[in-house]
């Protein structure tokens, strides 16, 4: 596109935060930062490292947050030792977001949940799926633990300022298809580098109508087209989410009419299919009327990617009343301590639990293969995560698939992969 002088949301908030009335694409800039994160697998390298500064405090106790989430509960010694890691620097240092085991939850579900992250702000975290606070209108993107730790130390990071892809999604979702699928579809389209260091920013009709949990699960899967961040401009979803919640006062920022995109991608999805992700990557795309039939051993609907209330509703709304096949395990995952008790309130614990699944306390478990639902050699998972490369769950000769919730749980059914239709 021709060069234009308005700018993105993401450029507003970068120029804001590092002192500038403005910035453009490819301009390095320093940014005080609102939000640190770290996790169980990340934050001990990054307090290794704040350690060697030889600081007797933090930039700021209120604005980092620590949650041992990975490998939680405990599954061994050693991810025990790296919980103790984080809750000795929670305590010396002062820390007043710290969630663990029976306060804790999914590292990206439980932010927003808690009202710590919200519209203009800049949020870094050492786990990629941090992009996924772009869905209140942040900048949010992932770092190294060593950016971690001097963020920690000075509330500051360096970022390029990414160049912007608009995307346009018009048009009414059908039954059974949502924001999953959406992101999974323009995944398929544009490859997993086809945002490669851009902000992804999703607009349109379908876009107004998706809920917080839609957005939130786009803007989480926006690294896995390579991109620095997802995001959707603040609207009167946003607002209605944040009321009540938001934990300070926030300033909404938008893009300009003229802002200068690198391109713009425009999608109908009046037809969309339910999408599936085929290993070994989350751009092998495919509707579901493709897949086939496989069969599959194992099916996980959580995740921070879709873990969230909404998923849970979809998911029991396919399988009540029904059995899981048996010659399926299914592993259901409420992705916050809330989102377990609203599930066990509405009765979806009952649910699943009548249908014979195994409903697990909050954690990211078998996403990453870390525990409580590793694949052996040749078994195939579908799962409602977000990445499907080669043994990312378990052994390297199992695979990968991935959905949204209602297949997920169609599926666990069918003993196959299906669309939800075929089970109800």
């Amino acid at each position: 596109m021709s060069k234009r002088s308005g700018s993105t949301m993401v450029e507003k908030i970068l120029a804001t935060k590092s002192g500038k009335d403005k910035v453009e694409a490819g301009e390095l800039v320093n940014a005080k930062v609102d939000l640190a994160l770290g996790n169980d697998i990340t934050a001990p390298v990054a307090i290794k490292e704040f350690e060697r500064f030889g600081l007797d405090k933090v930039f700021d106790p209120g604005k980092i947050v620590l949650v041992p989430d990975h490998f939680t509960p405990n599954k061994d010694i050693a991810a025990a030792e790296q919980v103790m890691v984080l809750r000795r620097f929670a305590k010396r240092y002062g820390i007043k977001h710290y969630y663990e085991v029976g306060r804790m939850g999914i590292e990206h579900a439980l932010l927003p949940e808690q009202g710590l992250v919200g519209p203009g702000m800049v949020i870094i975290g050492a786990d990629s799926h941090t992009c996924t606070y772009g869905a209140v209108g942040a900048f949010a993107t992932g770092v190294g633990s060593t950016d971690l730790a001097a963020a920690m130390a000075i509330g500051e990071a360096w970022f390029k300022v990414p160049q912007t892809i608009l995307f346009e999604y018009d048009g009414i979702l059908p039954k059974w298809v949502s924001g999953k699928d959406l992101i999974l579809y323009t995944i398929g389209q544009i490859g997993v580098e086809g945002a490669r260091y851009m902000a992804m920013e999703f607009t349109g009709s379908a876009i107004d109508d998706l809920s917080m949990d839609g957005r939130l699960t786009m803007a989480n899967m926006a690294i896995e087209a390579g991109g620095k961040c997802g995001y959707v401009q603040p609207d009167k979803v946003t607002f209605s989410y944040l009321k009540g919640r938001a934990k300070k006062p926030y300033t909404p920022v938008y893009s300009d009419k003229d802002a200068n995109y690198i391109k713009v991608i425009q999608y109908d999805v009046n037809l969309l299919e339910p999408q599936i992700a085929f290993p070994p990557s989350p751009d092998n795309v495919r509707p579901v009327s493709q897949a086939g039939g496989i069969k599959i051993d194992q099916v996980v609907i959580g995740s921070c990617t879709n873990g969230r209330i909404e998923d849970l509703r979809m998911a029991a709304r396919v399988i009540k009343d029904k059995k899981v096949s048996p010659k399926v395990r299914l592993l259901v995952i409420p992705a916050t301590q809330l989102i377990y008790r609203q599930a066990l309130e509405e009765g979806l614990l009952t649910t699943f639990i009548d249908a014979e699944a195994a409903v697990s306390t909050p954690t990211c478990g078998p996403c990453l293969g870390g525990h409580m639902g590793i694949l052996a050699s040749g078994e195939k998972a579908l799962s409602t995560t977000n990445r499907n490369f080669i043994g990312r769950m378990g052994h390297p000769e199992s695979e990968v698939y991935l959905c949204n919730p209602a297949v997920a749980a169609a599926s666990a059914v069918a003993g196959e992969i299906v669309h939800p239709e075929e089970v109800m």
